[in-house]
């Protein structure tokens, strides 16, 4: 008894702990499934909170089996329902790391509430979340929201004007499905009133910053012609339904007036679309089906008036069978308004006056509908096939040049076949025609995200600066290699690397068929010859002979664009340098012997440049100083002489004849004897006839009248001051 009592209590003591460990598990799984309702929390961190449930001390499980098994089975089933949710929500597609290096971070929106975590009395964490302000609902005009609200107003637009005259002139159109009717027109005006509040709500520019003050938005859609369109389209006209019945939808034509948020529709869907040249024969056609549409209605309103089949020009007496229907009667009708409005048919002639003012007005409205689809219809087939013809323009000039230079017929079909490939594979478009008018830096990002497959490839692309990428992607210049035509020999001067786009390259023997290496996509060549890297053997010349295998699609990329683009960048002229010289090393054209540097000749050339530059300013300050000293000199002469007329008058200063010849010889005497000392003095002219003539001559005596020793010696010494000899 003993013994089978104490095996009874190992058996209940195993019991009640596998049962405390089924209430355990339960208990796991409710606060799973609880904190598997919130959306917020990671799966990484709920999968750590299943775990801390689990048992630690137990032996491992790997099955369903056993203590934990509904903890692990609800883990399971959690684990499934967070990754299935989570598969649904569309999340963000993680950014490209080539372009975001050339972007640079994106501005991104502030969350729209804040977590604050804090701690309660008790030591407990405890979350709190501050809801942000709501922002102010503004819609900018190139939003794609704006852009579909567009799409639901012009619907409604084009509802009235299409339904709305067809209901005003067909009776049994409007009575036979009038509550049909009621509903769209009113779901219409609601689009009208949700409408003019989307206005309200649509910023504008100003400085470049979309403008969010709902007072500013307010006063300038008030301001405008189509607010007052607007309020003229949403007036309550219904209400005298009360008076005239409810059969008289031509109360309801001022909702036609709001026909300028169509045409802006059509404007922006044209600037959208991919095919603006088929959207535009669409929209015209459109614009043609309404007039003739309208006149149709027209046609068979002035018939009512005037009585059905009163004469052979109205519409046949409905009381006929055949043309008692209301669709016979719209077709009828609408057969021949485009008859009369096209002009290419006959039709019965008109009897009354009131018949012939409406042909004659039909007639001339379609004299201009048949110019205006005969003009709009030429150009767009001309702008379709505009890129067509300057293709064939080229080809057939160069056929013409072929021909007359008797060029002989296997090199004329390499050019065809080469010409055939470019407009097969869309790639006879300039690509730097086409996006000339672009800013710098969206032709760059145009070129990237185009390119991207390719540049990817490019070592020297892969770690250089956006600054640098920039730069040579806009130097980059497309070509296109036929098969077996070769990029470059050995032994040719190198001016320019490449950067295979598309294609295969063979790097082949002087004997043009055995193959060392291929080249693909993403490989560049020939930045050797055009680094001049100090060692090379080769120098500048080219080291391989490369040959394209099929058609080839290359960048090309000049020697000086390139020089240009990296002396801003060393770490860049690292790389180029340092994979030459692995390359140069490999093929034994390097001589370890000469100093490294590369690219040291750039710096000389700079040197020079400079030197010049700073040679031209000197010489143009020295000429500017030439020129003011020949001034200064004039105007001291100026004011000798002025002082010499002044002591002449006042008599102060008259010399004799005899006296000035015997001064005049005595200042020649002692200028030649002062000439060889280096010595030289300004002498001053003393008149002996006319003081007036004289001084007139002195006054305009040009630089040229001073001796040379004279010149030579204020060239040399400068300026000195005139000595007062009067």
């Amino acid at each position: 008894m003993t013994g089978q009592g104490a095996v009874d209590r190992p058996l209940s003591s195993h019991r009640l702990s596998v049962r405390s460990t089924l209430e355990d598990d339960l208990d796991g799984a409710d606060s799973i499934l609880s904190r598997s309702q919130s959306v917020c929390d990671d799966t990484c961190s709920e999968l750590q909170r299943v775990a801390t449930l689990e048992p630690h001390d137990g032996p491992s499980r790997n099955s369903f089996r056993g203590r934990g098994a509904m903890s692990r089975l609800v883990t399971l089933v959690v684990t499934l329902r967070e990754w299935a949710h989570r598969s649904l929500i569309e999340e963000e597609e993680r950014p490209d790391s080539f372009l975001e290096r050339f972007r640079g971070p994106e501005v991104r929106p502030p969350p729209s509430r804040i977590s604050n975590t804090q701690t309660d009395a008790n030591g407990n964490m405890k979350k709190a979340t501050i809801m942000k302000k709501r922002e102010t609902f503004v819609v900018s005009p190139s939003d794609n929201i704006y852009y579909r609200w567009l799409f639901v107003i012009a619907a409604a637009v084009l509802y009235n004007w299409i339904l709305l005259v067809a209901r005003a002139c067909f009776d049994r159109l409007q009575t036979e499905n009038f509550i049909m009717w009621l509903v769209l027109d009113y779901f219409c005006d609601t689009i009208y009133i949700l409408d003019t509040f989307m206005r309200l709500r649509t910023g504008f520019l100003e400085q470049g910053l979309l403008v969010k003050d709902l007072s500013r938005l307010k006063d300038s859609y008030v301001h405008t012609l189509q607010f007052k369109l607007d309020v003229l389209s949403m007036l309550p006209t219904d209400l005298f339904y009360l008076i005239t019945g409810i059969h008289t939808p031509q109360l309801r034509f001022n909702r036609l007036v709001r026909f300028p948020r169509m045409f802006e529709f059509f404007d922006r869907t044209e600037t959208r679309t991919n095919y603006p040249n088929i959207f535009r024969i669409c929209n015209l056609v459109l614009y043609i089906l309404i007039i003739i549409h309208w006149n149709a209605c027209i046609y068979y309103a002035i018939s009512k008036s005037l009585g059905f089949g009163s004469d052979q020009w109205v519409y046949p007496n409905t009381s006929n069978p055949d043309f008692e229907a209301l669709t016979r009667s719209y077709v009828y009708c609408l057969y021949w308004s485009t008859l009369t409005l096209t002009t290419i048919g006959e039709m019965p002639a008109p009897v009354r006056d009131e018949e012939y003012v409406f042909v004659v007005f039909d007639f001339l409205v379609g004299v201009l509908i048949f110019a205006t689809i005969v003009g709009n219809v030429g150009s767009m087939i001309s702008n379709m096939n505009a890129t067509r013809a300057e293709f064939q323009a080229r080809i057939d000039a160069i056929k013409h040049y072929m021909h007359f230079r008797k060029v002989s017929k296997q090199l004329e079909t390499r050019v065809i076949k080469w010409f055939d490939y470019l407009w097969t594979n869309q790639k006879a478009v300039d690509e730097q025609e086409v996006l000339k008018n672009l800013p710098d830096k969206l032709r760059a990002e145009i070129a990237i995200n185009v390119h991207l497959a390719t540049l990817k490839k490019v070592r020297i692309f892969q770690n250089c600066e956006a600054g640098l990428l920039v730069e040579l992607v806009l130097k980059l210049r497309p070509q296109v290699y036929s098969p077996g035509d070769y990029i470059c020999r050995k032994g040719d001067i190198g001016k320019e690397m490449y950067i295979i786009k598309e294609g295969q390259l063979a790097v082949v023997a002087d004997d043009g068929v055995t193959q060392f290496a291929l080249l693909t996509a993403g490989g560049c060549f020939g930045e050797i010859s055009i680094l001049n890297i100090q060692g090379s053997k080769m120098g500048n010349r080219r080291t391989a002979n490369i040959r394209s295998l099929g058609y080839s699609d290359l960048f090309c990329l000049s020697k000086d664009d390139l020089m240009e683009a990296v002396t801003e960048y060393p770490d860049a002229q690292k790389v180029l340098e340092e994979r030459g010289r692995e390359i140069l090393m490999k093929q034994g054209l390097l001589d370890e012997s000469a100093l490294s540097g590369g690219l040291g000749v750039i710096d000389t050339e700079e040197k020079v440049e400079r030197l010049e530059s700073s040679l031209d300013v000197l010489q143009t300050r020295f000429a500017r100083l030439l020129g003011e000293f020949a001034s200064m000199q004039q105007r001291l002469k100026q004011r000798i002489t002025a002082l010499e007329r002044q002591l002449c008058h006042t008599g102060l200063g008259c010399l004799s004849d005899h006296e000035a010849d015997v001064d005049m010889d005595t200042n020649t005497t002692a200028q030649v004897h002062a000439q060889p000392q280096g010595e030289t003095h300004e002498t001053a002219d003393i008149p002996t006839e006319s003081h007036a003539d004289v001084d007139t001559a002195e006054a305009n005596r040009p630089l040229t009248c001073i001796p040379a020793e004279t010149s030579d010696q204020m060239t040399n010494d400068g300026p000195t001051e005139p000595k007062d000899e009067t």
